[in-house]
Parts: structure tokens; sequence; C-alpha cells
């Protein structure tokens, strides 16, 4: 089983580096989605944000899938309905096919990427898995690194042809390779034990979720009807239900064991991560539109933007690592804080040079922004799981990833409704005053960040940690 693993390993990640950039490439294509198929301002929203809520939903029951069916056979059906939700999405012909098509992505995707990170834990004894994490932490940089860069360029260009249905076309012909490679190398591990399904539970989180994070999308654009407020009303309602399942199901077996949230390190982590990809999702997302249809930037330049805080953030990777077992807490704290300065001295700068900017302008802030990211992330989840006791970290981890992605969706909608509430008529002055009151949402969240770095466990705790990592022995788990 391991006789490959080094190749299967290379295969899993490649497709998570796909999956990846798939998030980050389609901001710069929003624009010109908008003005070729006539897309809705809750349609746009819906392209970005449908994505990240449909892999939220599946994340922790499709590893449970791959437990129990086999990691390589789960893994195969996510990327292949992946490669044919692509190409829906590269023939849609209004927004929303594309929207359905990008529901469909987030869902393969949501299958896929769970058995990578599994994988791992099948494939490599716990003090090997250290170097295969980092890798996929520089992909994961590299994806955003790319992702934005390769969509302008597919964008301005067009070398295949189609414009902006490229940045969806290229992903069949990479992921038919990956699916033969996959049969063909990734061995198909299983759990001894694994733990049972719950569909009622994820159809009531899901639910919960989509009362709210609809309504915020869509009520602004109709005039915030009496249904916006119900089914708002309704989604607390929803995820209690939600509660009362998973305490019926007992905490082995359910889909987020509830012991995790009375854990105050592991909920301040949760926190953390629920308010960090609200922020980051939602301010790139007001950016690309902001300098493409108001400043008339081109989708090529509107990525560039962008590289300042990628390189930022792929710098600072290794400096963060190496700090986790010094500062502990302290580096998620100072992280926020740098994304908070950092994204509001980005948009001073688009108030003071108004239509006269430049990319210049803004490559030291958001170069601070970056490194403020990898300052938080890197270091997280081995902080917030430091008092998580070992039988429960498989599960802290999806609840982590799951969270991690709702902050995602409720991000945009949150943010949609400040952005196209005050766009009005499209001009640069009205994109720029939109901009403006948005961008708060995503500075608030980075503060708060920040802010909640104080429930994360103390330096003792985290370094305890660390030590049990890599003192255990533990042998690679049999097919």
């Amino acid at each position: 089983m391991t006789r490959f693993r080094g190749l299967a390993m290379a295969v899993l990640t490649f497709a998570m580096f796909m999956d990846l950039m798939d998030v980050t490439i389609v901001n710069v294509a929003l624009p010109a989605i908008r003005e070729d198929l006539g897309s809705t301002p809750s349609q746009l929203e819906w392209i970005v944000s449908g994505y990240v809520l449909a892999f939220a939903g599946v994340l922790i029951t499709s590893g449970r899938l791959g437990d129990r069916y086999g990691r390589q056979r789960v893994f195969i059906a996510g990327i292949a309905g992946f490669t044919l939700a692509s190409l829906t999405a590269s023939l849609a012909q209004n927004g929303e096919t594309l929207v359905a098509s990008r529901v469909a992505q987030g869902l393969f995707a949501g299958l896929m990427v769970p058995q990578v990170l599994a994988s791992v834990q099948a494939l490599y004894k716990p003090r090997e898995r250290a170097a295969i994490f980092a890798v996929i932490g520089v992909i994961t940089a590299m994806a955003a690194v790319i992702g934005p860069v390769l969509g302008g360029w597919l964008v301005t260009n067009n070398p295949i042809g189609g414009g902006w249905r490229s940045i969806f076309f290229i992903n069949i012909p990479i992921g038919i390779v990956i699916v033969i490679a996959a049969l063909v190398l990734v061995p198909n591990s299983k759990a001894d034990r694994p733990s049972p399904l719950d569909p009622l539970g994820v159809l009531l989180a899901v639910g919960g979720i989509l009362l709210i994070v609809y309504p915020l999308v869509e009520g602004r654009q109709l005039g915030w009807p009496i249904w916006s407020y119900l089914l708002m009303a309704l989604s607390p309602v929803v995820l209690a239900l939600f509660v009362l399942n998973e305490r019926r199901h007992g905490a082995d077996s359910a889909m987020m064991p509830l012991r995790l949230f009375t854990n105050r390190g592991f909920t301040g982590g949760l926190t953390i991560q629920f308010l960090f990809q609200g922020s980051i999702n939602s301010f790139f997302l007001i950016l690309a539109l902001y300098v493409q249809t108001g400043l008339g930037f081109t989708a090529i330049v509107s990525g560039a933007l962008t590289l300042p805080f990628s390189i930022g953030a792929t710098l600072a990777a290794g400096v963060a690592a190496a700090l986790v077992a010094r500062l502990g807490r302290i580096l998620p704290a100072i992280g926020g804080t740098l994304m908070a300065v950092g994204t509001a001295w980005t948009i001073y700068v688009f108030n003071s040079t108004g239509a006269d900017y430049s990319a210049w302008d803004t490559v030291i802030p958001m170069a601070i922004a970056g490194i403020g990211l990898t300052v938080m992330v890197v270091p997280l989840l081995d902080i917030a799981l430091a008092t998580v006791h070992a039988a429960d970290s498989g599960a802290a981890s999806g609840v982590l990833g799951t969270f991690q992605q709702v902050g995602g969706a409720l991000g945009i909608a949150v943010t949609g409704v400040l952005f196209f509430g005050g766009a009005g008529r499209y001009t640069q002055s009205e994109l720029l005053h939109a901009l403006t009151i948005a961008a708060w949402v995503p500075i608030i969240g980075y503060a708060l960040a920040a802010l909640c770095s104080a429930l994360l466990p103390g330096i003792s705790e985290v370094k305890a940690h660390l030590e049990t990592v890599v003192d255990e022995e533990e042998e690679p788990v049999t097919a």
C-alpha cells in the first residue's frame, strides 16, 4: 500500500490544488460573467458562495464515506463529478445554469478534498506527516498565487477561446488525467471502524445555514419581502434541531461531537476560522468587482493586484511554522491584526487615489495583509487542537473545515448586501463608496479573529501537544 505513496500523494495533492485554485480563479472572471450572461448581483454572489456552502455541507460526511467505502473510490467519484460540473459551467448560457454548476462543483470538491487529508493519515506515520502537511500548505499558497493571475490571463488574453469559460474548461483535461492516475496509483484505504453516516444531520445543518444565507443574498434585490425575514427567523430553529439530533446520536457517532464545543481552546480556533474565511472571501470578491467595473482594469491586472498578498503569505510560511512553539496563540493575534491593518490601509489608498489608482499603490498594505494571513492560519490548527483528545482530532479537523467554509459563504452574503446596496449605477465613485462600506465586514472580522486568539490554549499546552505528535509512533493503517 505504501510502495507508491509518494506518487499517490502527488495525484491527491494536485487535485486539491485544482480545487483551491478554482476558488480563487473565479473572482477575477465575475465582471466578464456579469457582462456576458447579464448575471444579477445575487447570481454573482451565488457563483462564489454556492461553491463554498456546498463544499461545507458534505465535508464531514464525505470523510465518513471514504472511511466506509474506500478513499480512492470516493476521491475518484469527487474528481469525476467535479470535472463534469466544470464542463457544464463552461457551457452555461445563463446565470442560473452557472450557479447550479458551481454548486455541483462544490459538492464534488467536498467529496474529494477530505480523502486527501485522510490518506495522509493512512499512508504516513505521525512523525512523517509534518513534511506532507507542509507540502500541502505550500500548494495552498501556490493556488492562492496562481489562481487569480491564471484566471486573469485566460480571461484577458483568451488563448483557448471562450473568454471567462476557459477558467472552467481547463479543469476537464486535468480532471481526466487525475482520474486515470488515481485508478492506478491511489490505494483504496478504509477505516477499521468507520463512523455511521448521518443524512438527517447533514440536511438540518445545511438547511439551517441556507435559511440565513439565501434571504441575505436574494432579499436585497427583491426589496426585502416578508418571507426573507421569516426564513432568517427559522434558521436558529433548524440549527437547534440539528443540535438535538447530534445529542440523540451520542458522542461517538454524532456528525459534530458536541463535547468539542465545551473545549474553550477549540471553540476559539473554530471562531477564528469562521471569521477569517468570511473576511477573506468577501474582500477579494468586492475588490475584483471594484477594480474591473469601477476602474476599468483588465482581468489580468486585477489578478496581478493580489500578487503582493500571495507572495507575502508564501514568504511568511516558514517563519510562522518555526515560531509556533515559542509564541503560540500570540501568532494568530498578530496575524489578525496585520490583516485588519493591511485591509484598512488598502481601502484608504483606494479612497486617496480615486480614479488615479495604480496597482503599485497597494503593494505594501497587500503584502502586510498576506503576511498576516500566514501568521494567523499556519499555526492555528496545531494550537486549536492542543487540548483536544487524540480520539477526537479527526472529527475536530472536520468541524474546523466545515465552519471555515460556512464562514466564507456567510461573509459573502453579508458583504454583498452592503456592496451591491451601495453600488448604485456602478459608476466609479458609487462603487468606491460601496467598497468602502462593505470593507468594514472583513476589517472587523479580522480584528475579532485577533481578539478571539485569547481563547486559544496557552503556550505550555501547545508545546506539550507538539511534543506528543513528534514522539508518537504509529504504523500506517492497512487497506
